[in-house]
């Protein structure tokens, strides 16, 4: 089994809803519910699901974005709180970085591309300028860029691009895992197996970490080795990507799978029918009791109303079903 970086262990994350002018905390907003995963050194991670489901909180409190309510997070074995902000800001932050959703928004359109790239490297390290300027020239062309791109400006490339220049940017410490928050659905299609496999092959290059945060199931199944499904702040199904989308034990799983035009695996040889979930996501405000998704599950009995499911282990799998 290959060395595990990166592990959220019972992540939760409420945020406080607050009422008058004295804020009085009327509920909690439960965006993030007890989740737990562990990401494996040179090897991807997915967290699928609708919006709202935690996707991004989940991403920010590893970012360091946001505070944890409770849970740990550990770094090649070691729990954060026992790190103190230097060692935070020395040995954490530099080897956790992230590439945002949209290539447009995440530059500064005044500065120049060296800049951009340069900015990690100017901020955390003590280098000579020429050991800076050696450095960027050597990611642009890492990402598939030319030298003289070094002197444009963000608006002067196209959506690819740009999100070449942001990948460029992430790698500028060196980091070990990489977050990518949707890194190709702001990307024309013909784009997105581009940046698909410049991101393999500088995983395989630089033997990275990579936690995926995606809605798009074939981008899902093409780059991860773990996937894990995200329910109203729950993960709900978890394991080896070719076993998940081979054989999906959840049915939140298998509608996601369906609504995607994923070919579901036949029952029985005969073909499956495409699954259509009813109503919303219910709010984080007031989760359903028992089953989370028993409001718009048709598989739902009687007890997935009254009581919460524990996750079961089926193969390489855990799922969190009754049935």
């Amino acid at each position: 089994m290959s060395e595990v970086l990166l592990e959220g262990r019972h992540l939760t994350k409420h945020y406080p809803v607050t009422k008058g002018p004295l804020k009085r905390t009327i509920g909690w907003v439960r965006a993030v519910d007890n989740v737990s995963f562990a990401i494996e050194r040179g090897k991807t991670l997915s967290l699928v699901g609708e919006s709202g489901a935690g996707k991004t909180t989940t991403a920010k409190m590893l970012l360091l974005l946001e505070q944890l309510t409770s849970g740990s997070i550990l770094f090649k074995g070691k729990d954060l709180h026992q790190f103190t902000r230097s060692q935070l800001k020395k040995e954490y932050r530099p080897r956790v970085q992230a590439v945002q959703q949209n290539p447009w928004s995440s530059m500064n359109p005044r500065m120049r591309v060296k800049t951009i790239i340069a900015e990690p490297l100017v901020v955390n390290n003590k280098q000579s300028k020429k050991q800076t300027r050696e450095r960027v020239m050597e990611l642009l062309e890492q990402v598939g860029l030319r030298p003289e791109h070094a002197d444009h400006y963000p608006h002067e490339f196209s959506g690819g691009q740009r999100q070449r220049i942001a990948v460029a940017r992430a790698l500028a410490l060196r980091p070990s895992v990489v977050v990518l928050d949707e890194p190709v659905s702001a990307l024309d299609v013909s784009i997105r197996a581009q940046i698909m496999n410049l991101l393999k092959d500088l995983q395989v290059k630089h033997d990275l970490s990579y936690l995926v945060i995606a809605h798009n199931l074939a981008t899902v199944r093409y780059m991860s080795h773990r996937v894990a499904i995200m329910y109203l702040g729950e993960i709900v199904e978890y394991g080896e990507a070719e076993m998940l989308f081979e054989n999906p034990l959840h049915p939140y799983t298998r509608a996601l799978m369906s609504a995607s035009l994923l070919t579901l695996p036949e029952e029985n040889g005969k073909e499956t029918d495409q699954i259509i979930l009813s109503g919303e996501m219910p709010s984080p405000l007031s989760p359903p009791p028992g089953c989370r998704f028993h409001t718009r599950c048709a598989e739902a009995k009687a007890i997935c109303s009254s009581e919460e499911p524990e996750i079961r282990t089926v193969g390489t799998q855990q799922v969190k079903c009754h049935y």
